[in-house]
């Protein structure tokens, strides 16, 4: 058994995208994963699985969220290694004179071109920066509300962002 990660995009964010943690705990054990655990309730999930296709995992587990939410629910999944490499990243480029440090966790790597072009988008006060299916988003000045001030989102594809904190910790608790 391989023990996984998944991140689930845009639930909890108003009134008809309501995902209860425990909600999607079962649902993650009715599409046939175990050992599940969930951290926070902006959709985190470890869990454990005989599947070793990560599109096949991410294709389950997006059926069940929909046959229990009825609206679809977008999923990133990393193996155990993958996101240890993320966190890994994620220490590295850390400074602790940041207003923020955001991480968006890719479905599919960027191309080498898609690559650049999101790292030129970097300004003086703003830096992004590519590594594997992570894009990490380093603010010098904090903009209250604002995620993606260098709109670099729109190049990334099927994507959710978490900030550091969630980042560090779920490396160190669940890699």
């Amino acid at each position: 058994m391989a023990t996984h990660l998944a991140f689930l995009r845009a639930i909890n964010l108003g009134a008809k995208r309501k995902f209860p943690k425990e909600e999607i705990k079962g649902s993650v054990e009715a599409a046939g994963f175990t050992d599940v655990a969930t951290y926070i309730n902006t959709g985190n999930v470890r869990f454990e699985t005989r599947m070793r296709s990560r599109d096949r995992i991410e294709q389950a587990l997006e059926r069940s969220f929909l046959a229990n939410r009825g609206f679809e629910v977008p999923t990133i999944v990393f193996s155990r290694a993958e996101f240890a490499a993320v966190g890994a990243d994620a220490q590295e480029l850390h400074d602790d004179g940041l207003a923020r440090h955001y991480v968006w966790l890719l479905r599919d790597e960027p191309s080498s071109a898609v690559r650049a072009q999101i790292e030129e988008l970097s300004d003086e006060r703003n830096k992004l920066i590519v590594r594997n299916r992570a894009v990490h988003l380093l603010m010098s000045d904090l903009v209250q509300g604002v995620v993606d001030p260098l709109r670099a989102e729109r190049l990334l594809g099927v994507t959710t962002n978490r900030n550091y904190n969630v980042v560090s910790t779920l490396a160190r608790e669940w890699c």
